[in-house]
């Protein structure tokens, strides 16, 4: 191979080639443009709020309500407007009823009056004439509206289920197609709810006032309930609870003292406790409710002395009825916590 020895011109241009090449690896990079500063997507975007604490901020709370003490007079405490009558009023001294209160289905125990509203005397009938005077009263009295709008179509399916869609049919109105008006008078001790809503050329009207129900059933006593065991190897006991709650009403406790001295005097007894509802409501709720109703009747013996390991608690919803859930006897009869030996 032949050589081609290196000329000065060659050499000055290797060595600047060279000093170029050094140059480029050793120089730092030039800065980047700044970058337009990022935006921070939870300021032009705040994250939603969790469902939980926005069912939570705007759920009813009957406590925020003021309070009234108005005199009310004698129930139903409405009087209608001129031009409008009550067609068909029926009062029923307790009865359970639906209102809707803008997040759920509140179920009312106590005193109910409904009717079916209508115009007379040639008077035209204006749902807004009627609204605008009930809510007008309603205010005098110390009320306050707590929805207006369409009920949604799950709380419909769970009036739809219950019996007052069939006995108070005219006082609902037609709440499937129209909108509905409710109102709340809380008193010291008493609330008084207030459905309208219209039906065609009518309108529906639901009043119920929060009573609780007359006890007039007496606790079984220890002997008794344990004749009934022995015999039927099971007893109905007569537990009160809050409305659509699993609180123990404080008339409940001699019976469950009762129960706690049938337990201490027949040591090797073991039961459970089976919660059961009428058919009012959702099945899956009243499921849940049964339950939980069970558990606390458990709990309040366990706190009483008696040994967990001899109890169990079981619910059965609206399941296994006792009695005809189409009468309000009925229903009383089927919200019911029995004693079942094990």
């Amino acid at each position: 191979m032949n050589v081609q020895p290196v000329t000065k011109r060659t050499a000055l241009a290797l060595s600047t080639l060279a000093l170029l090449l050094g140059s480029a690896c050793n120089r730092t990079p030039a800065p980047a443009e700044p970058a337009a500063p990022a935006t921070d997507a939870a300021e032009t975007n705040p994250p939603a709020p969790a469902a939980e604490a926005t069912t939570t901020s705007n759920a009813f709370d009957i406590e925020k309500l003021p309070v009234s003490t108005a005199t009310l007079g004698e129930f139903p405490y409405i009087g209608l407007p001129e031009g409008y009558q009550a067609q068909r009023p029926e009062t029923n001294p307790f009865e359970r009823v639906p209102f809707w209160t803008g997040d759920r289905l509140e179920w009312v125990e106590g005193q109910v009056y409904g009717a079916r509203l209508q115009a007379k005397d040639g008077h035209p009938f204006s749902q807004l004439e009627l609204t605008r005077n009930l809510q007008a009263l309603v205010e005098s009295l110390g009320g306050r509206q707590v929805f207006n709008g369409k009920i949604p179509a799950a709380a419909l399916d769970d009036i739809q289920k219950s019996s007052a869609a069939v006995e108070r049919v005219d006082a609902l109105g037609d709440i499937y197609n129209e909108t509905a008006d409710v109102y709340v008078i809380r008193q010291p001790d008493r609330n008084i709810w207030l459905h309208v809503a219209k039906s065609g050329n009518q309108a529906g009207l639901l009043i119920a006032e929060t009573k609780p129900v007359q006890i007039t059933a007496k606790a079984l006593p220890a002997d008794a309930l344990k004749k009934s065991i022995d015999e039927a190897g099971k007893v109905a006991i007569q537990v009160q609870f809050e409305t659509d709650q699993a609180t123990i009403l404080p008339a409940s406790k001699p019976q469950l003292e009762q129960v706690t001295a049938l337990l201490n005097d027949n040591p090797e007894l073991r039961l459970s406790i089976n919660g059961h509802t009428d058919n009012t409501g959702n099945a899956s709720h009243n499921l849940s409710l049964s339950q939980r109703r069970a558990a606390s009747v458990r709990d309040f013996l366990v706190t009483a002395g008696i040994d967990q390991k001899r109890l169990e608690s079981s619910g059965f919803g609206d399941s296994q009825p006792a009695a005809d859930n189409n009468t309000e006897e009925g229903k009383a009869q089927n919200r019911r916590v029995e004693l079942v030996k094990l």
